[in-house]
């Protein structure tokens, strides 16, 4: 099963009030927001992350911020008591994410994965995301997010932003 089956499936199940939205495949944050016609702070931009916990302990982590925000690395870090905090290679989040880069969903179906979300993007009543696929993106009410995912709310964004759509120190993986 892939993991925009498992996404819709979880959805469905859940009773989750959302769209489908259709579009040209697009996997960065800002041109996608263009794309499903929303405010860049609605989307979920979804990064994977590899927090160093000593010399061979680590944490992935699933990072979520609102679309107009960057990840505050070190804020993630020291919220697990790190010693460093990266980016997950393209490969492991791939991997832990079950999709592409740029279509990484912001739920963590895989156990090796924690879910951080910033509070920022939950005042919206609705969020949008891709769907574990390029071409697809999903509109969902914030509140059945919640009730889905049952993430870890702690601040992870940046409060003061220069260059909407960026993330601190890397690349965004999503």
């Amino acid at each position: 099963m892939t993991t925009h089956d498992r996404l819709m499936d979880l959805l469905e199940q859940g009773r989750a009030r959302f769209r489908i939205i259709d579009h040209p495949p697009e996997g960065r944050t800002e041109p996608a927001s263009l794309l499903r016609r929303h405010d860049l702070s609605q989307a979920a931009k979804c990064l994977v992350v590899r927090v160093a916990l000593g010399r061979r302990a680590r944490r992935y982590v699933l990072a979520v911020v609102p679309g107009d925000r960057r990840l505050d690395l070190d804020g993630l870090n020291r919220l697990y008591a790190g010693t460093e905090s990266s980016f997950a290679t393209r490969e492991i989040a791939e991997r832990l994410a079950g999709s592409v880069s740029g279509s990484v969903v912001p739920f963590a179906l895989h156990p090796d994965l924690d879910l951080v979300v910033d509070p920022d993007l939950l005042v919206h009543k609705e969020i949008f995301f891709n769907a574990a696929r390029l071409d697809r993106s999903v509109a969902l009410a914030t509140e059945d997010y919640v009730d889905l995912a049952a993430p870890r709310v702690e601040v992870i964004a940046q409060r003061s932003l220069t260059g909407a759509g960026t993330v601190s120190r890397g690349a965004e993986i999503n």
